[in-house]
């Protein structure tokens, strides 16, 4: 069972994130607090595996909360869950050592998914945010794993794609899992749709 805290100031949004969560089996929701400074006392107290919070709240905002579990080597991992969708917000909150960051208007059960990659050691991060803080910014990806993307974005299984680039299909795998992971991606569908819309495929 995973146990989750949930931060927001907003009662309702606080409400709703409870009751989605309580809907999946694997997930606990141990405490619930309004501020940062409540939901670090219950940290203290509750010792949750996930945080979830909002980053603007009062007393002590989600970035705060998320850089000071950080500095205490606190075990929690934290995920924020925003309307902010905005890359530098992004930026700070993955230097306050936060592991996932989703937006408000997101599907409630890729929220169910994000608690449990995060959980497992992963990071999750609304794909739109992970495009737009790359935006202007130098292709991540090696010309090699661009070429294995692109093929595999265009339905080639790994047989195939090993057999034209003259490659081992567990190559192919690695190529891909290395594609995926520096795009912050969930699997290859949307790392190739990432890197096709952010001009790289």
């Amino acid at each position: 069972m995973i146990r989750v805290l949930i931060a927001e100031d907003q009662s309702m949004v606080l409400g709703a994130l409870a009751a989605l969560l309580k809907l999946e089996p694997d997930l606990d929701v141990v405490g619930q607090a309004r501020n940062g400074q409540e939901a670090l006392a219950l940290c203290e107290e509750l010792h949750p595996d996930i945080v979830l919070t909002d980053i603007e709240m009062p007393l002590m905002t989600g970035l705060e909360l998320a850089g000071v579990l950080a500095a205490r080597g606190a075990a929690p991992r934290v995920v924020i869950v925003t309307t902010f969708a905005r890359s530098g917000y992004l930026r700070r909150a993955m230097a306050a050592g936060v592991r996932g960051y989703l937006l408000k208007d997101a599907p409630s059960e890729s929220l169910a998914a994000a608690i449990r990659n995060v959980h497992a050691g992963g990071r999750a991060i609304a794909p739109e945010l992970a495009l737009e803080s790359w935006s202007g910014g130098e292709d991540p990806l090696s010309e090699r794993e661009r070429q294995v993307l692109r093929m595999a974005g265009e339905g080639r299984s790994g047989a195939e794609i090993a057999r034209q680039l003259s490659l081992s299909e567990g190559t192919v795998r690695n190529y891909l899992s290395e594609a995926i992971s520096k795009l912050d991606a969930g699997n290859r569908v949307e790392a190739f749709r990432l890197a096709r819309e952010a001009g790289w495929l």
